[in-house]
């Protein structure tokens, strides 16, 4: 990769985090998208692959998401089981 594309690239990823950091959405999103043009002119390979799987990331992902709200779901039970039992107990002292 050339020189000013590494400038480019550092310069547009670093702007875009600072740019969200103060909460100016708009701007992040477009520094963040030159940084992905400037990578996806450097390895267009790379990017037509990674196109083509997007479907499976979005699928692995839902699917963790399912998991994860499962799991925050049941944990939530049993805190309020636990708390109706404590509960329980105090009030027969």
């Amino acid at each position: 990769m050339a020189n000013w594309k590494r400038a480019l690239l550092a310069g547009s990823v670093g702007a875009s985090v600072v740019m969200f950091l103060k909460g100016k959405w708009p701007a992040g999103i477009i520094l963040a998208g030159v940084g992905l043009a400037t990578l996806a002119s450097e390895y267009p390979e790379e990017f037509a692959r990674f196109r083509e799987n997007l479907p499976d990331y979005v699928e692995r992902g839902t699917r963790f998401v399912e998991v994860a709200s499962r799991a925050g779901e049941r944990l939530a039970r049993y805190a309020e089981q636990r708390g109706r039992a404590a509960l329980g107990e105090m009030g027969s002292w």
